[in-house]
Formats: structure tokens, C-alpha cells, sequence
């Protein structure tokens, strides 16, 4: 597995754990109707610091714990190589196409939610909720167009 490929699937991990966190929070108030600014302003606090943090702190410690492991089953120490080329930057962007459309469809979806009689809330909190699937679905794809060797 590459450098590359290590760094989407920790995103991604925790991408879905972050989704997870804001998913299981926002239930409980969409389903008692209580639209309180506060408590959304909190958790979406919460979820833009942990995705930051957890991402960051998760590729760090990933990368050092499989440096060790693999110093360790090979009986030497090799400079991990951080080298991207051309290929690498094709995966990236289209990983960001695809992002970009997921996060469009999911804007579009929230306005028309918002123009059928939805509190604004709920359509900002449907944007947060599309950002971080869009990332899912971006890591997704280019850990796809990994594996084809593209």
C-alpha cells in the first residue's frame, strides 16, 4: 500500500467515524423537532474541529506506526518516500470532481428542502452532513482509482 493510499483510507476512517458521531447527535434533535440553535452550532463546532484534528493526528500516527511495523518485519530502516508524480495528481483531482458533485448535489437538495418549508437549520445542517460525505465519497473514488492502477 502506498504513501497515498495509507493517508485516503485514515481520512476516510475517520471521515466515517466523524459522520457517524454527527449523524447519531442529529437525530435525536430532528426527531423531537426541537430546532435549537445552540446545540447545532455546538455539534457542527464539534464536527469541523474533529475532522481537522482527527484527520491530521490519525495520518501522523499511522504513518509512524507502520514505519515502525515495517522497520521492524524487515530487520532495516528505509526513508519512507513521499514522492508524488503526474498519476498522483490525476487520482487527486479526480477524487475532487467527485467531491465537488456529491457536495453539489447535497447543496442543491438542502435549498430545495429550504424552499419547500424546512427550518434553515435543518438545510444547513443537511450541507454539513453532504461536506463530509462528498469527502467519503472523494476518498472513495481515489482509493478505487488506486487499486485499478490508473
Amino acid at each position: 500500500m502506498s504513501y497515498q493510499e495509507k493517508n485516503i483510507t485514515v481520512a476516510m476512517v475517520s471521515h466515517l467515524l466523524i459522520l457517524a458521531y454527527y449523524f447519531f447527535n442529529l437525530f435525536p434533535i430532528i426527531q423531537s423537532g426541537d430546532w435549537v440553535a445552540n446545540r447545532l452550532y455546538a455539534l457542527w463546532l464539534v464536527v469541523i474541529v474533529a475532522t481537522i484534528l482527527v484527520t491530521i493526528i490519525g495520518s501522523i500516527l499511522t504513518n509512524i506506526i507502520l514505519s515502525i511495523v515495517e522497520a521492524i518485519r524487515s530487520r532495516k530502516y528505509e526513508d519512507p518516500r513521499f514522492i508524488t508524480d503526474e498519476r498522483d495528481h490525476l487520482i487527486e483531482l479526480k477524487g475532487i470532481r467527485i467531491e465537488y458533485i456529491t457536495y453539489s448535489i447535497g447543496v442543491l437538495s438542502s435549498i430545495l428542502a429550504f424552499i419547500f418549508g424546512q427550518p434553515p437549520l435543518l438545510m444547513i445542517s443537511t450541507i454539513f452532513a453532504f461536506g463530509i460525505l462528498a469527502e467519503i465519497a472523494g476518498d472513495i473514488a481515489k482509493i478505487t482509482l488506486y487499486r485499478r492502477g490508473l
